[in-house]
């Protein structure tokens, strides 16, 4: 069995009651990524608009971990289905889920887990490595997101419309989080 490396929650809350700390610790990330979703902005030449979520999905799993980031994630998505005005701009309730931003909302839990896995293997602690789990979650947020916009708009338009404009502002997303990593676990260390 291998010993995977600890996520940088678990080396900040480390004698906290472990259901405790996972409890509080999940909810904060969905609240993290319900509050960077009000950071919309709308591009008028595509139905998926420009915002801070897909920064805190990457930042969820890599602080939380496998395990917790997609339960945070399936949270998130949760609170919005209950009306709660967390997707973006706002937004909640089913419409979103089955819209053309669905697949992508859908992408944050799949993109936690594997961002949170190949962190728990210590690749979030150095810029060097930092980016490659940021990448992989991104892969999978656009794989999701543009697979489901596809079913109505077709691969090439949806590739056009729902990835395309997103990689100069998701590349600037990755670096930030490749830099902030390494960097608080300098603080906690």
């Amino acid at each position: 069995m291998t010993t995977l490396a600890p996520t940088l929650s678990t080396r900040y809350f480390p004698r906290t009651a472990a259901w405790l700390r996972d409890l509080g610790l999940i909810l904060a990330g969905s609240l993290l990524v319900a509050a960077l979703a009000q950071v919309k902005i709308p591009l008028p030449f595509t139905p998926v608009p420009l915002t801070g979520q897909t920064f805190a999905v990457l930042l969820v799993g890599a602080a939380l971990g496998s395990r917790r980031g997609a339960a945070s994630m399936a949270l998130y998505l949760t609170e919005g289905l209950l009306g709660l005005p967390f997707f973006s701009g706002g937004g909640s309730g089913l419409g979103h889920l089955l819209g053309p931003t669905g697949g992508y909302l859908a992408g944050f839990v799949a993109a936690a887990y594997v961002v949170g896995l190949l962190c728990e293997r210590g690749l979030e602690q150095r810029v060097r490595t930092a980016i490659l789990p940021f990448l992989a979650g991104t892969a999978v947020i656009y794989l999701l997101g543009a697979g489901w916009l596809s079913i109505s708009l077709g691969i090439e338009k949806a590739i056009a419309l729902g990835v395309l404009p997103f990689l100069i502002g998701d590349a600037v997303k990755i670096f930030l989080a490749a830099f902030a990593l390494p960097a608080a676990w300098r603080l906690v260390k």
